[in-house]
């Protein structure tokens, strides 16, 4: 029997959809306008509880770039999952639930409805993570799902508190909340995007399947605190230097910690954490427009990313040591082509999409002078993204391959091939096009030349020191080489979690077994063993069935 191809058509809907919500942000935009739906559930009382959707060019804009990147991710892994194995439907139903939870909180200007989407996104998130089942998984899926519950405190007390306010439209009531309503979504939302000190679930989350940490460290998971410190925006309490400062701090610490990895997905995930503190940092600035811009031309290229390092895993026969790779470009040139175009707007080269929202976030920083420190971090953090991009492309384009002799790869036609095509184009035309359609912050900005330049100094001083890294690899990762790969010992807090789940096993080699017993599988053997006993129950003496019948229908009377 031949089976239905779901996600060619899961792809082709989330691609129609997404084509759709484009056009709608460009309607709002161009007429200034937006739409708000009103549903009411329930009415008791004086207590009604309504669902509500806003529709404007802000949520529209954000819900195209996450469906279309999803549809590249859906045709992606037809290929990378494979398309007829025993588990294939399960993981495209998951990927759509992930998505469909994201929409739900993209849309709602209610703070009931957002902890929805919100708490779908950790839960889903969590199956993917965990997608594997092996002790890897388990461990990253459990400090994911834990990190990001540590959010949903924060929601949850400012949902009580906002009663008193008569409602739980947050839109209405950004002037009058509560400082203290403010910061603790502010908490929660540094817990979904991974900032200090809530970072190290991010990089453990790379255990999932590659489309699945595609989807997520571009545009879904952590950028939804992200999105909802966009919304909830309010800047006079937004003028932060406390939340300045670690946002700043997570963009260096990430940073410097992805020079050092040989993980190649660990090292994307650690940019990725680099850029969320970049958005950080822009919006304590005040600088929310620009934020949001840095969002979606990031969520373009850092997808891209993944999906090209995916395609290296796939072929290299799954290994990820970026020492071992080399020489990639010889056998799959395609694929080493676009890898690189995203490396490049990653780093901020002019005329890429990452350049227009990257050069103007630092412009606006020069602008505000906010202190020679914070200063001189973020023009360090841009010299040390372009160092550890152009250590990846040594790794893996320049040196010899040191991976087996007599292994012959070479790239196939495949859609995996084409959704990288396409998001390649999106990679180099995005930031230009959305900034001409969205017309963000138009400031004049009047700099000097040598101030005008600097950041294009950076990026390529950043290029110079790659280099010498991977020259001096052997001093610098003998200097304090564990408390970079550690990420600054933020690890060893998590082991707290790792302690709460061993003491339920007497050692370690029991501990390797939980999921047997208490996951998927521990449901599936415990059905079989009471439907065992069920049969071994009604095949006995019939004194023993008439006997039980009549103590339950004693208990049922």
């Amino acid at each position: 029997m031949l089976k239905f191809n779901y996600y060619f058509y899961w792809g082709f809907i989330l691609l129609i959809t997404s084509f759709y919500f484009f056009y709608n942000s460009l309607m709002f935009i161009s007429n200034d306008s937006s739409i708000f739906l009103e549903w009411k559930i329930i009415e008791i009382n004086s207590l009604n509880i309504y669902y509500l959707i806003l529709l404007d060019w802000i949520s529209c804009l954000f819900i195209s770039v996450v469906l279309f990147i999803s549809s590249m991710v859906v045709f992606y892994s037809m290929n990378y999952m494979g398309l007829y194995s025993y588990s294939s439907n399960r993981f495209l139903f998951l990927v759509i639930l992930f998505v469909l939870s994201m929409l739900l909180m993209i849309i709602s200007p209610n703070l009931l409805s957002i902890l929805l989407g919100w708490d779908g996104l950790g839960l889903v998130s969590y199956c993917l993570v965990i997608y594997y089942n092996s002790m890897k998984s388990y461990l990253a899926g459990l400090i994911t799902c834990l990190t990001n519950r540590l959010g949903d405190i924060g929601l949850l007390i400012s949902i009580s508190w906002m009663m008193s306010f008569g409602s739980w439209h947050f839109m209405f009531y950004l002037d009058y909340l509560e400082y203290n309503l403010f910061y603790l979504v502010i908490i929660s939302s540094f817990t979904k995007s991974a900032q200090i000190p809530f970072s190290t679930w991010l990089p453990a989350a790379m255990a999932a399947p590659t489309p699945v940490s595609s989807l997520v460290h571009s545009s879904t998971l952590v950028t939804a605190g992200v999105y909802l410190l966009i919304r909830f925006f309010n800047f006079y309490v937004y003028q932060n230097f406390f939340f300045l400062f670690l946002s700043i701090l997570t963009m260096f610490m990430s940073s410097f910690c992805a020079n050092y990895e040989f993980d190649l997905k660990k090292i994307i995930a650690l940019s990725t954490l680099s850029q969320l503190g970049l958005m950080m940092s822009s919006l304590f600035m005040g600088l929310v427009n620009l934020s949001f811009f840095h969002l979606l031309t990031h969520a373009m290229f850092k997808s891209l990313l993944f999906l090209c390092a995916g395609i290296f895993i796939y072929y290299m026969n799954d290994n990820q040591d970026i020492r071992v790779m080399g020489s990639v470009c010889n056998s799959m040139p395609f694929t080493t082509s676009c890898f690189n175009i995203s490396n490049l707007a990653l780093c901020g080269i002019p005329f890429l999409s990452g350049f227009y929202s990257k050069d103007m976030i630092v412009e606006f920083m020069m602008m505000q002078y906010s202190g020679l420190i914070f200063y001189l971090i973020f023009f360090i953090c841009l010299g040390l993204t372009c160092s550890y991009s152009f250590r990846l492309f040594y790794y893996s384009m320049l040196i010899n391959s040191k991976f087996k002799s007599h292994m012959l790869f070479s790239e196939e036609k495949n859609v995996m091939k084409l959704s990288i095509f396409f998001l390649t184009i999106f990679s180099v035309f995005f930031g230009c096009m959305t900034l001409w359609l969205m017309l963000i912050d138009l400031f004049f900005l009047i700099f000097p030349l040598y101030m005008k330049i600097m950041p294009l100094v950076c990026v390529i001083f950043g290029f110079l020191i790659g280099y010498q890294i991977t020259e001096l690899s052997s001093f610098l990762f003998n200097m304090s080489y564990y408390l970079f790969t550690n990420m600054w010992f933020m690890f060893s807090y998590s082991y707290y979690l790792y302690m709460i789940f061993y003491s339920f096993s007497y050692n370690y080699k029991n501990s390797l077994n939980w999921g047997e017993f208490y996951g998927s599988m521990g449901v599936s053997f415990y059905l079989l063993k009471i439907s065992n006993l069920m049969q071994y129950y009604s095949m006995n003496n019939i004194k023993i069935m008439f006997l039980s019948f009549l103590i339950w229908f004693m208990v049922i009377i």
